[in-house]
């Protein structure tokens, strides 16, 4: 038989920290049992056979304290053999020394203890049952010797010692299994409050991020309002300068040079009215818009990107039978977002191509560039907020642009490209013909009407 199955491993520290305490009790009992066999005066001739007794013991305990060492259990997997073999040696003991009313009789009480403290009520009861049987024995083979009802005795304090003990046991174990629970719920609330936390600071940054934009769009909508007031009024004199000239005879070269600037200054009075109308406060109430008119309102403001030129192609598609129910400004800033940001990714030699496909209750609209594409590690993260591959980005923009669809009860994704030359797709799905109740962003906060478009 291989040694390793008499040993076990304790099942926890609750167990191992027993062992120790019945080690403890059996060195006690060793030590006691020497001295009681050695320095009684009637132990006589039989003090040799109680030392023997005692080494047998002594072997034993030895060994479980060797495995204890290991944090091991000696015999553990057989605590039946172990009970067994503890009741014949104090019976021996007992019998070899002074039978019934020797103190080796007291060793029952040890001997049940240790099985108290190691396993569960039904060994402690069979334990109990063994040294019962053993105490039986001793009486019927030391008739003579028996002293008053001590015989009698002894079997009432083993079953009340195993009752009691097994109680006090019990009630220990439920106790701890209990405070087990507790702390693994306390643990469970401890991580479900840091989540809310943690959930809610987000929040509030993200809130406050949209707020701080939204101060920082409004300043550039008053800036961009004062500065096409301030040019508006030298321009108008100009042109009617040129109106007043042109009213006078001159030569055929005079006349064309001067068409060309009234032209060029009607162009400039038209850049002044687009950059006053997308500094105004927009509305925040829906209406029933053509989504063909919302792009080429956003087209029509990202041509003054930075040598944006005529990179921007819109859908050769006709005209939508039905509309969308959107506040138009959002949605304007959310293609003008996308459209700037497809321009920037491009660069100057790039282009932008937007597509159209509408359906029965849905439009899908698609922004596509022929630049580098998503770098990989943000793909996954694109719509969080912060999130941005710009140096000078604030990384707001296609958080804020999502949040804005999604209150329109559409969908806002980047998606692989199907050209050959890579780039960028991202793509817009807005419900056709019906109303979309109106929603708020984080923290309850409704969507602005003012969105950056760094991202």
């Amino acid at each position: 038989m291989r040694l390793t199955r008499w040993i076990s491993t304790p099942a926890g520290p609750d167990e191992l920290s027993a062992e120790g305490v019945v080690i403890q009790i059996r060195w006690t009992g060793l030590v006691l049992g020497f001295l009681l066999a050695n320095t009684t005066p009637e132990a006589g001739q039989t003090a040799l056979t109680l030392n023997l007794l005692l080494a047998v013991g002594l072997v034993y305990t030895s060994l479980d304290t060797w495995f204890f060492r290991l944090k091991r259990l000696f015999l553990g997997e057989y605590p039946l053999f172990i009970s067994m073999m503890e009741a014949l040696f104090i019976g021996l003991l007992a019998h070899f020394h002074h039978g019934p009313s020797s103190p080796f009789r007291y060793y029952y009480l040890l001997s049940l203890l240790c099985c108290i403290l190691r396993h569960g009520p039904l060994i402690v009861w069979v334990t109990c049952a063994l040294h019962l049987a053993s105490w039986a024995g001793l009486c019927l083979v030391n008739t003579g010797r028996l002293g008053g009802e001590s015989w009698l005795l002894m079997p009432v304090v083993l079953v009340w010692s195993s009752w009691a003990g097994t109680g006090l046991v019990s009630w220990k174990r439920r106790t701890r299994t209990e405070l087990e629970r507790l702390n693994q719920e306390l643990l469970a609330s401890q991580r479900e409050l840091e989540d809310r936390i943690n959930q809610r600071t987000r929040e509030l940054k993200e809130a406050q991020a949209q707020m701080v934009q939204q101060e920082k769009m409004a300043n550039f909508g008053l800036l961009a309002a004062g500065i096409a007031h301030e040019v508006g009024n030298p321009l108008t004199g100009v042109t009617t300068l040129v109106q007043m000239l042109q009213r006078r005879d001159q030569d055929d070269y005079t006349m064309e040079k001067l068409g060309l600037v009234a032209g060029e200054l009607n162009r400039m009075r038209d850049i002044l009215r687009e950059l006053t109308a997308f500094s105004r406060p927009g509305s925040r109430e829906r209406s029933w818009e053509d989504p063909m008119d919302i792009l080429q309102e956003a087209s029509g403001i990202a041509k003054y990107h930075t040598r944006s030129g005529s990179r921007i192609r819109l859908p050769d598609c006709p005209e939508v039978g039905r509309k969308i129910h959107c506040v138009r400004g959002q949605m304007t800033q959310v293609f003008l977002n996308l459209m700037l940001n497809a321009l920037d990714a491009a660069g100057p030699q790039g282009k932008v191509e937007l597509s159209m496909a509408c359906a029965e209750d849905q439009v899908r609209i698609q922004v596509r560039d022929d630049g580098p594409g998503v770098d990989p590690e943000l793909f996954d993260r694109l719509f969080q907020p912060f999130v941005t591959s710009k140096k000078d980005g604030t990384g707001l923009g296609l958080y804020l642009s999502l949040k804005v669809v999604q209150a329109h009860g559409g969908t806002l994704v980047c998606r692989a490209p199907v050209v050959p030359e890579g780039g960028a797709v991202f793509e817009v799905a807005l419900p056709m013909g019906r109303r979309i109740a109106e929603e708020t962003g984080p923290s309850g906060i409704r969507m602005a009407s003012n969105m950056g478009s760094n991202s």
